[in-house]
C-alpha cells in the first residue's frame, strides 16, 4: 500500500521524537498502532463482505440460467407434437422398402405365387 523503506521510518520517527519528545511517544505510538489495526479489521471486514457479494451474485446469475434452461426444456418436452407432411421422396423411399419386403417374400416361395405341391419334393 505505502512504499516506505527503512530510511524513511527512521526519518519519521527521529521528527516525531523531536516533535512529541520522549514523554509523549510511546503514548502517541500506541495510538496510532490502534487506529491502523482498527483501518486494516475494517478494510478486511468491507473486501471480505464485497467478495460476499459477488459470490452471492454469481450463484444467483447462474441459478437464473439454468431455471430458463429448464423451463425452455420443460416447454419443448409439454409441446404437442404435430405430425409433418411426409416428402415425396420419404414417400417413394417407402414404396422401395415396401416392394423389396414383397420381393423377399415371392423368393421364400420358390418365385411362384402358390406354394410348391407335396408331389415336387419326391
Amino acid at each position: 500500500m505505502f512504499d516506505f523503506g527503512f530510511s524513511e521510518m527512521l526519518l519519521t520517527a527521529v521528527i516525531a521524537l523531536l516533535v512529541l519528545g520522549p514523554k509523549r511517544l510511546p503514548r502517541a505510538a500506541q495510538t496510532l498502532g490502534l487506529w491502523v489495526r482498527r483501518a486494516r479489521a475494517s478494510w478486511f471486514s468491507l473486501r471480505a463482505e464485497l467478495e460476499r457479494e459477488l459470490a452471492d451474485e454469481d450463484m444467483k446469475s447462474s441459478l437464473r440460467e439454468a431455471r430458463d434452461e429448464v423451463r425452455k426444456l420443460k416447454r419443448e418436452l409439454e409441446a404437442p407434437l404435430i405430425p409433418m407432411p411426409a416428402s415425396e421422396s420419404s414417400r417413394l423411399a417407402l414404396q422401395d422398402v415396401e416392394g423389396a419386403h414383397n420381393v423377399d417374400d415371392a423368393g421364400q416361395n420358390g418365385g411362384a405365387a402358390e406354394p410348391p405341391s407335396k408331389d415336387a419334393n419326391r
